[in-house]
């Protein structure tokens, strides 16, 4: 087509040069564009039934075959230096303003599009180009919804391009000045490439402002034109001019058009992750780029019902920013459509901190803590209502499970725990959003309670150490929980002390009590304090007595099953703390270091609690309680396996372990079994109830007999997990899962 138009431009004029036969073809259609101004007087013949986007064809193609005829790379041609010098595009830009005729703004949207993207010689460094590109996307920031949205993402599409190409670039579509300004300030290049800044001093007078040098052929009837051009305010020295394509394309990202919305992202995701020092300090301190993605985060969230049920938030999985609509094969409920936009919005933020330039970065993510966290999400958590809290606590839990970035994770433990990494004290006063979530783990309301320790389930699951260290590693340091001056335990029985606990009285020992057949051989110990693995699955194992044990007489998931589930999440866990730098073995007890009381921390008191209270305590509530437990039994700190995991620690007076917990447990159950008539029958009715064997007939005493069908499969739990994170190096380990109750 272009090798084509340029043969009879040479055939009808006959002339050697066929630059300067160009030329004036290109002068010739834009004066025929502008002399439909002069002359016509219907307002209401649609441009594309005009010859204006024909004739604006025929300049592109004309630039477009000017360009490869061009023997000198990098060289404007006399038709782009015509473009340039009578600011075509400015007048364009102000005839799209006009919307005249009706659709003229899509036909300036495409042809601005089309030429920034064909012509390969650098155009947006020029003032006569960088300016009406800035002026266009304005005006296609001011119409949300409007038809030329399609337009207006494809101008965007272009430019988000070439700043991928030559990031600097994101200065002048910005704003030029103020960001080139700054550079000088700071002692950075400004210069421009030669052929752009030989042109660009043509392009502007000494004093600033834009000239007008007259060319033979320029366009007659400027009046006449100028009279169906509205009024220009300039505005490019201040204001929201400077960040119009920030404007446009955050404008854009909530377009109602699924492709629209889709593209624009892509392209504000783009920008924001190639712009230089420079640019992305401007958009942090002088664009509206966090402020407005956050502020749509907020809306999405307060377009929410009040009320939501947890079930269908956890439910509702799958969700991203680039298929932020629900599954449509998943159950409708109220509100589904509000709760998946919002999800994906977050998805968003949380992709684009991930991809942005660290300042940027950081900025937005503390800008999501700021606005979102704190100003909108924390008095719904700290509210009286318990909707309120069962809402915003199982929205949390959703964002955490999506959250993937660095930056919005490090602000969203700030936020949930605070900072404070120094041990903690049973009277102290905690950060007040933590104190609040600690409390609701054992709040009166048993759906609080539950919604909230799966929310610090799934705050376990996050690559962040801070996590872990201010739930639980910083009350272990130095291992104040064992006994000072206390020998390593040789056996079973030197650990716990049956007659000085106040449930092991003599009618319960008479009650015929048996743990366990405990194994003949002492515990072994290596020269690191460990107990043998074989002695710590056999505690767990027989824990519970055997008139309490019913998942023998079903065919159920047995031991082997757990130790098979838990070498598959160790080695998750493990993978995600490999980079933290934990020690293989306990930090030798210092003597000379003084010794202060031992307080587990806040988080695993309230765990502990629960767990004493696991007989009387509701099924689902149970499940969460040990849910959350056993994610803490398998992070490989030698402290967490060594209070969690080892029943032979000797500990020092007044501290309580996992263990000990559960053996009191054990000892309350043997003297409530007493009171219960045909315990046996009902318990292995209830387990079959449980697995859908049994119809779900209400019987007496089923709380405490399904705490106890749960302690049976904890204990299992936990065995598979010590089990697992032996090390498999050490030759004390010579052994595979045995029958279910001994090793």
């Amino acid at each position: 087509m272009l090798s084509r138009l340029g043969a009879l431009l040479q055939e009808a004029v006959g002339a050697r040069e066929p630059s300067i036969d160009l030329l004036q073809a290109f002068v010739e259609h834009w004066k025929g564009i502008t002399h439909y101004y002069i002359e016509s007087t219907d307002e209401n013949t649609p441009a594309k039934k005009t010859d204006i986007p024909w004739r604006l064809k025929q300049m592109l193609d004309i630039l477009v075959y000017e360009e490869q005829q061009q023997v000198a790379v990098g060289e404007a041609g006399p038709c782009l230096e015509y473009l340039l010098q009578h600011k075509i595009l400015e007048t364009l830009c102000t005839l799209g303003k006009a919307e005249f005729p009706p659709g003229m703004r899509q036909q300036v949207f495409q042809f601005f599009s089309k030429v920034l993207a064909q012509v390969q010689h650098p155009l947006l460094h020029y003032l006569s180009v960088h300016r009406p590109v800035q002026k266009l996307l304005r005006l296609g920031g001011t119409a949300p919804g409007s038809v030329t949205e399609k337009e207006e993402v494809q101008l965007t599409t272009v430019l988000c391009s070439k700043i991928q190409q030559d990031p600097e670039l994101l200065a002048y579509i910005l704003e030029g000045k103020k960001i080139v300004g700054r550079k000088k300030a700071c002692g950075e290049p400004t210069a421009l490439p030669k052929d752009t800044a030989s042109h660009r001093d043509k392009d502007c007078s000494h004093d600033g402002a834009p000239a007008r040098p007259q060319l033979d052929g320029e366009p007659c009837g400027a009046q006449a034109l100028n009279s169906h051009m509205p009024a220009e305010t300039e505005q490019l020295d201040g204001g929201t001019a400077e960040s119009n394509l920030i404007t446009s394309l955050l404008g854009l990202c909530q377009s109602k058009k699924s492709r629209v919305a889709l593209k624009a992202q892509e392209n504000l995701l783009l920008l924001v992750s190639v712009a230089s020092p420079a640019a992305a300090t401007y958009l942090v301190q002088s664009s509206p780029c966090c402020p407005a993605i956050v502020q749509h985060l907020c809306q999405l969230y307060q377009s929410m019902p009040v009320f939501l049920d947890p079930a269908d938030i956890a439910a509702l999985e799958g969700i991203s920013w680039r298929l932020p609509s629900a599954p449509s094969d998943e159950a409708s409920f109220p509100g589904k459509e509000a709760l998946a936009a919002f999800l994906g919005w977050f998805d968003y933020c949380d992709h684009l901190i991930t991809e942005a330039h660290t300042v940027v970065a950081d900025a937005l993510a503390k800008a999501v803590a700021e606005k979102f966290f704190m100003e909108t999400l924390q008095p719904q958590l700290l509210h009286v209502s318990e909707q309120s809290i069962l809402t915003s606590t199982a929205l949390l839990t959703a964002m955490l499970r999506q959250l993937r970035s660095p930056a919005l994770l490090r602000e969203a433990a700030a936020f949930l725990l605070g900072t404070d990494r120094q041990p903690e004290a049973p009277r102290d006063n905690p950060h007040a959003l933590y104190a609040h979530l600690i409390g609701h783990c054992d709040h009166l309301s048993d759906e609080i309670s539950i919604a909230t320790l799966r929310l610090f389930e799934e705050l376990l699951q996050k690559p962040h150490e801070g996590i872990i260290r201010s739930l639980v590693l910083r009350n272990l340091e130095g291992r104040p929980y064992v006994a000072w001056g206390s020998p390593e335990p040789e056996s079973y029985e030197d650990t716990l002390d049956l007659e000085e606990d106040p449930y092991f009285t003599d009618s319960f020992l008479d009650s015929g009590f048996q743990p366990c057949a405990k194994p003949r051989l002492a515990p072994a110990t290596s020269y690191d304090g460990k107990t043998a693995v074989t002695e710590i699955v056999n505690s767990f194992l027989c824990l519970v007595p055997e008139e309490a044990k019913t998942s023998a007489f079903l065919e159920e998931t047995g031991y082997d099953t757990y130790v098979h589930d838990a070498y598959g999440l160790f080695q998750e866990c493990s993978s995600r703390v490999a980079s933290w730098g934990w020690p293989l073995t306990p930090t030798p007890l210092d003597p000379h270091e003084p010794e202060r009381p031992f307080f587990e921390g806040h988080f695993l008191r309230v765990l502990f609690d629960r767990m004493s209270r696991i007989l009387d305590q509701p099924y689902s509530l149970n499940l969460q309680v040990t849910s959350v437990l056993s994610r803490l039994a398998l992070f490989p700190h030698p402290h967490i396996h060594e209070y969690l995991l080892d029943p032979y620690i000797s500990l020092a007076p007044g501290c309580r372990s996992l263990f000990s917990v559960l053996v009191r447990v054990i000892g309350d159950l043997m003297q409530r079994i007493q009171r219960v008539p045909q315990f046996p029958g009902k318990l292995l009715l209830v387990r079959k109830q449980l697995t859908g064997q049994a119809p779900g007939e209400q019987l007496d005493h089923q709380t405490l007999l399904q705490g106890v069908v749960v302690l049976e499969e904890f204990c299992k739990e936990l065995a598979a997990i010590a089990f697992v994170k032996f090390p498999p190096h050490d030759p004390r380990q010579n052994l595979s899962p045995a029958p279910e109750g001994q090793v």
